[in-house]
């Protein structure tokens, strides 16, 4: 029996609880207690779960977010998403093969209506993420009743997928404390506020013309509410491409993969491909190869990455090949993926010919940036409630600025509603345009020039905000500029007459694993290097002989572990002691932990990009759309009339930004085209709901 649950995590705690059984097709399968249906289907190693009814394509997991509906299947009887329903004991799931057959319905049976629950709040905040629980906190403490709504079933937002530890400022946003731990923190601070209602499982669904906000109330009961400030902190979707490939199950999104990795602590894939080389894709490379899987590249079609420079290291340290100015051409596979193809682009980002290369695995996580859901935002401002955004929905940055910028629109609420009269601090906004900020400069290496004694080698070189590692030297010897956190680190060989003792707790607490220490004192020829390791202690043991490379990832010596040890307040960073040869003991920045990756024999074979789809929720390909461009079309609501792109359960989220870039290529210009309306609705809803029926009590179905 395949089980591809995480029963170890070098990070994540692992709960032992007891597995029940469920059936896929009359097959009887386990899972454990809080898994979705998803979860649970890719731990038995089920990655197709439907077929759809247009073609009989296969359809797995994409969004894993409850906004499009590939992964819909049958749960005793009803179509459910999933990876938002929760398995049950003795739960039977099928496939959906063309249109499901519902279970009948007795017309007899009596409906039980009741009324839609109608409340006032003076805040509601949509999205329980790093900016929404900031604000409800900020709220909260000025005593202001607030309502909080989140679609999941904990608080936290991406935070709570989140194993690495935070950049940004300690004393601002927690640097230093690893996303989980976060949302943590915030959710309890947030509870000791018993004016701030909380709503889990609770989906916004719109914002109507009479400022009122329509919920779907524990994904039950509809309910409507109408406060007096809404602040939209509903986080960010991802961007898709286009390639031939695209719609085979293995190709998803990276917020995807790491909910089923680091949420529900599933292994999805043996083999991973990344597309993006920004920090989402970055970190996602990094949490699959804690979880045991291999990373086989990353591409990237700009010259460089876009995510931060320490993160990118990170992988090429431990041996993930780092493709830049490259791009995905296909992903190849009759009902899974199997391979990817990919090619060298020129510099107006044109594959070059002869340039492709195929590589075997078996998923391909797509992190080619992030759209802000501002939906409710925009619409808010057009029916005039009043209205902030905070967070992804205001501007796409990192995490540790959502934090912030919820702080923030807290306190401006607050004093609009009268609750506070003072004004927001001016340090307080400029500490958010740093947290913010993208990468800046990037310098070249540098040593330390001595050789004896013991002190840190800082392999960070590039401006991003972060400080932690100035807060944590007891000797002061490591100093940031608080006035801007994005300059380099300095270190101070002596401050009062001492020096580095070799405490270590640089090298565990810097989040980008950037610094190592170098100790002399023992042996002047071979020096001992001290390296931060994030991984399970059972793959590295003293005696073992280990690869240490460069920052780049190229290899400097071959040498073998000393020992391994943690101080106190390793938050699960663990030490890693080799010696090698002075020569290059400076320059030693990690680990290499996989082998180089071979490619696979298999040549690329033209595939027509017309086939590429572009709408997944109606497999409407690029070519159906590109035709009728070229006849003249530039409404897009005449182009989803004639091939139904845009009218699939995702409400066009997924296709609108696709279909604009195939008339860019087609050189239509912007002002040209007529969008198509906003949909209504976020998800789609049960009519029942709007009239007050509750979910489960359909008549005949009083159980469910």
């Amino acid at each position: 029996m395949i089980d591809n649950r995480l029963y170890k995590h070098p990070i994540l705690p692992v709960e032992d609880r007891p597995l029940f059984s469920f059936y896929f097709r009359d097959r009887e399968l386990k899972a454990r207690p809080g898994e979705t249906i998803a979860s649970a289907l890719f731990a038995n190693g089920i990655r197709i779960f439907s077929y759809h009814h247009k073609d009989g394509a296969p359809q797995g997991i994409f969004c894993a977010n409850g906004q499009c509906a590939q992964c819909l299947v049958l749960a005793d009887g009803f179509p459910v998403k999933s990876c938002m329903e929760l398995i049950k004991p003795g739960m039977k799931i099928e496939p959906v093969v063309g249109w499901p057959e519902l279970p009948p319905v007795d017309p007899e049976a009596t409906v039980d209506f009741k009324p839609v629950e109608e409340i006032e709040v003076s805040v509601l905040i949509i999205g329980g993420g790093p900016a929404g629980l900031s604000a409800a906190i900020e709220l909260g403490q000025r005593g202001v009743d607030c309502l909080l709504v989140d679609d999941k079933h904990r608080l936290g937002g991406k935070l709570v997928l989140q194993t690495h530890r935070f950049f940004g400022s300690v004393e601002a946003v927690y640097a230093g404390t690893r996303g989980i731990d976060i949302a943590t923190r915030l959710e309890n601070e947030l509870r000791q506020y018993p004016r701030v209602a909380i709503w889990l499982q609770s989906t916004a669904l719109a914002v109507f013309s009479d400022k009122k906000v329509g919920i779907l109330k524990e994904n039950r009961k509809y309910a409507l509410v109408k406060p007096r400030v809404l602040l939209v902190a509903a986080g960010a979707r991802e961007k898709s491409l286009a390639f031939p490939g695209n719609d085979l199950p293995g190709v998803y999104g990276a917020g995807a993969f790491q909910t089923l990795v680091n949420r529900d602590l599933v292994k999805p894939t043996e083999k991973l491909f990344i597309v993006g080389g920004g920090n989402v894709g970055l970190i996602a490379g990094y949490h699959a190869l804690q979880a045991g899987i291999k990373v086989v590249g990353l591409v990237e079609v700009m010259p460089e990455v876009g995510g931060y420079k320490v993160h990118k290291d990170k992988l090429a340290r431990l041996g993930v090949p780092i493709l830049t100015s490259h791009t995905i051409l296909s992903a190849n596979g009759k009902d899974n993926v199997e391979s990817v193809t990919i090619a060298r682009v020129d510099e107006k980002f044109r594959p070059v010919p002869g340039s492709e290369r195929t590589l075997s695995c078996d998923t391909v996580l797509i992190a080619v940036g992030l759209d802000p859901v501002n939906e409710f935002y925009l619409k808010a401002r057009e029916f005039g409630l009043p209205v902030y955004a905070a967070g992804d929905a205001e501007e796409i940055a990192e995490a540790s600025a959502a934090i912030f910028s919820g702080k923030i629109r807290g306190l401006e609420i607050a004093r609009e509603l009268g609750a506070v009269q003072a004004e927001v601090p001016e340090d307080w906004y400029r500490t958010a345009e740093i947290l913010k900020s993208r990468p800046g400069r990037t310098y070249p290496e540098y040593y330390p020039e001595k050789e004896e004694g013991v002190f840190p080698v800082i392999h960070c070189l590039q401006e991003i905000p972060c400080d932690p590692c100035s807060a944590v030297c007891p000797r002061k010897l490591i100093e940031v500029d608080r006035r801007d956190v994005r300059k380099l680190p300095v270190y101070y060989e002596e401050k009062e007459g001492k020096g580095c003792s070799g405490c270590e707790r640089c090298v565990v607490f810097c989040p980008g694993l950037a610094i190592t220490l170098v100790d002399y004192r023992r042996n002047p020829e071979f020096p001992e290097v001290t390296i931060p390791f994030e991984f399970l202690k059972e793959i590295i043991n003293p005696g073992d002989e280990v690869s240490v490379v460069d920052i780049s990832g190229q290899e400097l010596a071959r040498s073998r572990v000393i020992s391994i040890k943690s101080i106190k307040g390793n938050d699960r960073t663990i030490l890693v002691k080799v010696q090698v040869p002075g020569a290059v003991a400076k320059k030693v920045s990690g680990l290499r932990l996989q082998p180089e990756i071979i490619e696979t024999e298999e040549k690329y074979l033209e595939r027509i990009p017309d086939e590429a789809i572009i709408c997944r929720c109606e497999r409407v390909t690029a070519g159906e759309i590109r035709k009728l461009i070229r006849e003249g079309v530039r409404d897009i609501n005449e182009i989803k009339t004639i091939t139904r792109a845009g009218m699939g359960p995702c409400g066009a989220k997924t296709c609108t930004p696709l279909v604009h870039r195939l008339f860019r290529e087609e050189g239509v210009p912007e002002s040209e085209i007529i969008d198509q309306p906003k949909r209504p609705l976020f998800i789609e809803v049960p009519l029942g709901l709007f009239a007050g029926l509750e979910k489960g009590k359909e008549p005949g179905n009083e159980s469910r």
